[in-house]
C-alpha cells in the first residue's frame, strides 16, 4: 500500500485473477457513516465533492435503487464537460454501494467510474464520528495502466479532499 501523501489515505493495485486487477481505494475521514452515505446519495450534495480539484460538478440525477441509474456531469477546468453514469446493482444503506460505469474509453479515469469496472464503495464505522470509507474497483488487467495513468487514484485522492471539506460544512 501506498500512502499518496494525504493523510489516511492509502491506495493498492491487486492482480485478481483471470484477468482483472482490483484497484483498493481507502480514507478514513471525521464524519458519522450515515452523514458520508448520505454525501454520496444526496444529488445536492455530490456535485459539491465528486471529481479532481478544479472540476465542478454540474446536473446530477440519482434513482438509488438496485437497477437505477445515476449521472454526474463534470466540467473539467479547460470547460470539457464530462458524463459520469452508471447503475446501481447493490445498494445497503449505510454500508454499501456497489455501481458499474456506462462510459467509454474517453472518459478521465478520475473521475470516479472507470472504463470496464464494477466498483464497490462500503462504509464502516471507524471511530466514534468517524468513517472508514473503501472503493474497490474491478477493472480488465489491460485497462489498470491506463486507469492508474489517467489519474484514478489521484483524482479519488482529490474528490476525497473535498468530501471532507464539504462534511465540515454539514456537521
Amino acid at each position: 500500500m501506498s500512502n499518496h501523501t494525504l493523510p489516511g489515505f492509502e491506495s493498492q493495485i491487486v492482480l485478481a485473477p483471470p484477468n482483472h486487477h482490483d484497484i483498493v481505494l481507502t480514507r478514513v475521514l471525521p464524519a458519522p457513516r450515515a452523514l458520508v452515505f448520505d454525501a454520496w446519495t444526496n444529488p445536492e450534495q455530490l456535485p459539491h465533492w465528486w471529481g479532481p480539484h478544479g472540476f465542478a460538478g454540474l446536473r446530477c440525477e440519482i434513482d438509488l435503487r438496485v437497477g437505477g441509474r445515476f449521472r454526474l456531469d463534470l466540467c473539467s477546468p479547460d470547460g470539457i464537460v464530462y458524463p459520469c453514469e452508471g447503475t446501481y446493482h447493490e445498494v445497503v444503506r449505510p454500508e454499501r454501494i456497489v455501481y458499474s460505469g456506462m462510459l467509454d474509453d474517453r472518459h478521465p479515469c478520475g473521475a470516479g467510474i472507470p472504463p470496464h469496472s464494477l466498483v464497490t464503495v462500503t462504509f464502516a464505522e471507524h471511530a466514534p464520528d468517524a468513517t472508514r470509507i473503501t472503493i474497490h474497483a474491478r477493472v480488465a488487467n489491460t485497462a489498470t495502466e491506463a486507469i492508474v495513468a489517467a489519474g484514478f487514484i489521484a483524482g479519488w485522492r482529490d474528490a476525497f479532499e473535498r468530501l471532507a471539506a464539504a462534511l465540515t460544512l454539514h456537521s
